[in-house]
């Protein structure tokens, strides 16, 4: 079973249905005993960075996450759900992240003929053997939506880069926390793949 962190952010039934077509079961749910009970657990989300720090508070579900964090359980962030899991963005100044992972946050720069947001399909740059990724063609294609972007402070845990204004970190992973700033449940053929290598990683890896 895959939980899914419902905290009003968005996206979750798009996720749900993703899950379903690569044959996972899954739960919308923001119950401690659930997420902490799952096999995988998902963060997805769009909107605004401090906003959602706020709301994953008022529920408490930063304590769940990091539970989950510590018990090993394979964890995928999405999105924004990837943004949260750094120090800081931005986008809401002041704001601290989850910061389960080292790096910031940091706004798309403008460049001549570039629109921000960031809405399209990008091809990937993969690199340093990404589980997300097993088994696939060089520079797939993926969807981003999104202003902002990661920069990660230690370049090891990225697993794929993007091309837009910057060098984009659009996939990282560490031990059992995996993230994209893409939306793999966007992604097509290629983004069930990712989603479904996803759930084929085993806890305490």
């Amino acid at each position: 079973m895959v939980a899914i962190i419902d905290y009003n952010a968005g996206n979750l039934k798009s996720v749900e249905k993703a899950l379903l077509a690569v044959g996972q079961e899954s739960v919308i749910t923001r119950d401690f005993h659930t997420i902490l009970s799952a096999d995988h657990v998902i963060l997805p989300g769009v909107g605004a960075f401090g906003e959602a720090m706020a709301q994953l508070k008022q529920y408490e579900l930063d304590k769940v996450i990091y539970e989950v964090v510590d018990k090993k359980i394979p964890f995928l962030g999405i999105c924004l759900g990837l943004q949260l899991l750094f120090e800081g963005s931005d986008e809401s100044k002041g704001v601290e992240g989850l910061h389960v992972l080292d790096g910031q946050i940091l706004r798309i720069p403008d460049k001549e003929g570039l629109k921000i947001p960031h809405i399209g399909w990008n091809s990937l740059q993969l690199q340093n053997n990404g589980r997300l990724f097993e088994g696939m063609k060089e520079n797939p294609f993926v969807y981003f939506v999104h202003s902002y972007y990661l920069k990660a402070a230690d370049e090891k845990i990225v697993k794929a880069t993007c091309d837009y204004s910057a060098c984009i970190h659009a996939s990282v992973e560490k031990d059992n926390v995996f993230a994209c700033q893409f939306h793999p449940e966007k992604s097509s053929e290629v983004g069930l793949a990712i989603l479904k290598n996803f759930t084929q990683i085993k806890g305490g890896n």
